[in-house]
């Protein structure tokens, strides 16, 4: 199947399952498409049982010539992070960086570690198999947070900005620092010989250290194009040019591509908004790149609910996933209960917030991709399916849910015309 086929018969089964949800279910955008390719995977799956096999093994073809790992980490995630980046302000960010920094850092660590042991516990009980290595390997790939589906939903119901400013700037920030953690943890599990405390340091220094370094560099190189230009065409070619071109050279220089576009993401939405751009120019831009992010999402949740399809079904498999549920939800409380509690007083953090940032801390498409990127075997299948399982609950019930959960816990309650003039 060559390359462009692949590509419309993604495209036009988004479509349709846009407008299925559009004149049907009427769900979030985002969430329904997902939950509407999740309903045709599991109709493919029975036909088989009445003899109707041809939809099912195309299916299979479609989704064993997409690369799902490739398509995310090394294409689709980097114009995802640029756009959700460019409007984001830096001034507010200033203000909560200490909190967002902690959240993005220590958060994913502590999470990593509390989902690790206590699924490696869960393992033994059930008679998995999973040594502590790839059950910390889990804890790594589902620690990220992926709310973007639920900013939307989140200034609907009302949220404080400061909540908002919160919650995009941990995903930002963690989705980088989680792959950072997920490449180490790979590196101990799966590297030659004993990783020493030192090496460790080093890995990170030179991914997350060397990450934002670079993003500054070539998020500056930008900036000095843009303001020597004034085509809005030329410009917006300069950005395509700054995401792709710079998450490619990432990966050959080994510094995290993820948190050099969130960088260069910043300095262009900011810096290069207000000083390098026409009014035309930031109009167009701004369009662009919200429709990039809206069809790239809408792309992804298709590909998620698809999925369903080559996933590794067993009863002890499942009950691991469902019993995942709450352990990632624990732990993600856990994770930001301690930086929370240590700046509540200086970062005027308002009662409530760890409840709805709980709740509202999506999973997505980046631990499916990080999951499907470990190494055939046993091992990959239940890590696969648990974190299929946790993925599809998090999208779905907390994702519907979050909204009520802000109006019942946010101390600051605004209309959502109000909220949406922020």
């Amino acid at each position: 199947m060559t390359l462009f086929n692949i590509v419309a018969i993604v495209i036009t089964l988004a479509a349709i399952a846009g407008y299925v949800n559009y004149r049907y279910t009427r769900l979030p955008t985002t969430i329904g498409v997902m939950v509407v390719a999740l309903a045709a995977s599991l109709l493919t799956v029975l036909s088989q049982f009445i003899g109707i096999d041809f939809f099912r093994s195309g299916a299979l073809d479609l989704l064993r010539s997409i690369n799902f790992t490739e398509a995310v980490l090394q294409g689709m995630l980097s114009f995802l992070l640029f756009a959700g980046a460019l409007h984001i302000k830096l001034d507010e960010l200033v203000e909560q960086k200490w909190l967002i920094g902690l959240m993005s850092t220590v958060g994913v660590v502590l999470s990593t570690l509390i989902v690790g042991w206590i699924m490696y516990g869960v393992s033994s009980i059930l008679g998995l198999g999973l040594s502590l290595a790839w059950c910390l390997l889990f804890g790594a790939l589902i620690s990220p947070t992926d709310p973007i589906a639920v900013i939307s939903i989140l200034k609907t119901a009302g949220a404080p900005r400061q909540l908002e400013m919160q919650i995009a700037g941990e995903s930002l920030f963690n989705d980088g620092v989680g792959v950072v953690v997920f490449i180490i943890v790979s590196q101990i599990a799966f590297g030659a010989g004993h990783v020493e405390g030192v090496e460790i340091a080093r890995l990170f220094v030179e991914e997350a250290v060397g990450g934002i370094a670079y993003g500054l560099l070539i998020g500056y190189v930008a900036f000095q194009m843009l303001r020597r230009v004034d085509d809005y065409l030329v410009e917006i070619l300069i950005t395509i040019a700054l995401v792709m071109g710079g998450f490619a050279l990432a990966g050959i220089l080994h510094v995290s591509g993820p948190i050099a576009i969130v960088v260069a993401g910043l300095l262009i939405g900011n810096g290069g908004r207000a000083l390098a751009m026409s009014d035309l120019t930031r109009q167009r831009l701004d369009t662009f790149w919200e429709l990039i992010d809206e069809v790239l999402n809408v792309v992804l949740f298709v590909l998620i609910g698809l999925e369903v399809l080559v996933l590794v079904y067993s009863s002890s498999f499942i009950i691991a996933g469902l019993v995942a549920v709450p352990v990632v939800l624990l732990a993600r409380f856990a994770s930001l209960y301690l930086p929370i509690t240590l700046l509540r007083r200086h970062s005027g953090i308002q009662p409530g917030t760890i409840r709805i940032m709980t709740w509202g801390g999506l999973r997505g498409a980046i631990s499916v991709a990080l999951a499907l990127s470990l190494p055939s075997g046993d091992e990959r299948d239940v890590i696969v399916l648990v974190t299929y399982i946790v993925v599809v609950f998090s999208i779905i019930v907390q994702g519907l849910t979050v909204g009520r959960v802000v109006r019942i816990f946010s101390p600051r309650r605004t209309k959502p015309s109000d909220a949406a003039t922020h």
